[in-house]
């Protein structure tokens, strides 16, 4: 399920971040959007734009605001084969952009792990998948249009307004609503995913190695064990051949969702089991190759609630920053059932992505819900600060603008084009006004 407002509350996916709108409003064209932008102003109401809920910050939450939902901005706009683009509408959740591309024989070049968000939500928060050469959403974007606090509707790219379009495509929703988004595309292709079981030493050894031959390359690994399950997915000349349909359900929803939903349940209530079903977890996953449309590889199912801290580190960090992760568990009385998701990314220039400037390595830790943070997130964060991290804008961490200033070598051009579009913080909240400054 998506984030949900009921009985004028808002909830998001996790169910961790909620808020009161004064006014839940779901425009069906640019013009009733900025409108009522506009009516915003003239009351004096903060403005916040959601999409399917799907961070876990409350980057999006907002009591007393006007709510902007996105299910009436979903159209496709124009599919331009010679530019290799296409422009939609922002709240086009990525599931339905990827089937509209497939129709068409094209597809985005990456994409994250699942595919529920809005295109908006997603850029806006710097939602990534794993990549050799190919970066995030935002880092695909080749225009944008967005409507400002004053209701004027702009478009912008590298060559028009390059300055906003620098921060509106990864913008955290603080310059403005976004209207519309134009995409890289490309012709369909192929993925040959192959899936094996390996040691972490293992893994860690020959971690260059498999993130440089390989075009996308990620691994999880199982706190309280010494194995890693792996993934390797490359481009393919075909034929597709997919994993049966049976075996697809079997082990990519009814084991992943179903029977690991019970297995969650089970270790939030009885902690002490938690190693032995990270054991038999760990097994669970046996080597498979299976070859199939891009955004079929790239993405699966995923129903299982939980929370979620990620840091991007450098790369030439990120096998220190693992063994270092490994010993914090060990030495700790944790019982974390999640796996630590690692995957990769090139370096980027957009101003506030967590790849700004650096080839980067992400790494995520989990908790299902309802269970104890036992002070596990907060050692990763320090961990992570440790090694010069930066935080995923739409998942959980402590950071403040002071930190981030630091961190990010464009942050500063990124708060004066704030100041500049929306001196009156029309699109601020108590997140944005921790981590971008007041």
């Amino acid at each position: 399920m998506p984030a949900t407002v009921s009985n004028g509350r808002w909830t998001n996916w996790a169910g961790n971040q909620s808020a009161t709108p004064a006014q839940v409003a779901t425009p069906t064209s640019t013009e009733e959007l900025a409108a009522l932008v506009r009516q915003a102003g003239e009351e004096h109401r903060p403005v916040k734009a959601i999409g399917s809920g799907h961070s876990f910050t409350a980057v999006a939450a907002a009591d007393q605001a006007l709510l902007i939902r996105p299910e009436g901005l979903t159209a496709v706009r124009e599919l331009d084969r010679a530019a290799g683009t296409v422009t939609v509408e922002s709240g086009l959740p990525l599931a339905r952009l990827n089937r509209l591309l497939a129709e068409a024989g094209l597809s985005l070049t990456n994409m994250g792990d699942i595919d529920v968000q809005t295109v908006a939500g997603a850029t806006s928060t710097g939602t990534h998948g794993t990549g050799r050469d190919s970066g995030s959403l935002a880092a695909q974007l080749r225009a944008v249009e967005i409507v400002l606090a004053d209701g004027s509707v702009q478009q912008c790219s590298p060559t028009e307004q390059p300055e906003l379009f620098q921060g509106a495509r990864l913008g955290l929703g603080a310059l403005g609503v976004i209207s519309a988004l134009t995409f890289a595309v490309e012709p369909a292709f192929l993925l040959t995913a192959h899936e094996a079981p390996m040691g972490f030493d293992q893994v860690l050894a020959d971690f260059e190695e498999l993130s440089q031959v390989n075009e996308h390359f990620e691994f999880y690994w199982f706190p309280h064990t010494d194995r890693c399950s792996t993934k390797r997915n490359n481009r393919s000349q075909g034929p597709a051949a997919p994993l049966p349909a049976f075996k697809s359900w079997l082990e990519d929803d009814f084991l992943s969702n179903t029977v690991w939903e019970g297995a969650c349940r089970i270790g939030r209530a009885f902690p002490g089991s938690v190693p032995a079903i990270a054991a038999v977890a760990s097994r669970a996953w046996s080597e498979r190759t299976y070859t199939d449309t891009a955004h079929k590889v790239f993405t699966s199912p995923r129903r299982v609630r939980f929370t979620e801290m990620e840091y991007a580190v450098p790369r030439a960090a990120a096998t220190t920053v693992l063994r270092e992760l490994k010993q914090l568990v060990e030495r700790s009385d944790w019982r974390i059932s999640f796996p630590v998701e690692v995957r990769c990314a090139p370096a980027d220039d957009l101003w506030l992505s967590t790849a700004s400037g650096r080839d980067t390595v992400y790494i995520a830790v989990h908790l299902y819900r309802g269970t104890a943070e036992q002070g596990y997130f907060t050692a990763v964060e320090q961990l992570m600060t440790a090694h010069q991290g930066r935080p995923h804008w739409g998942k959980l961490h402590t950071r403040d603008a002071e930190y981030l200033a630091g961190a990010y070598p464009h942050f500063a051009d990124f708060t004066a084009l704030r100041d500049r579009v929306d001196p009156q913080r029309r699109f601020a909240n108590a997140y944005l006004r921790r981590v971008l400054g007041d």
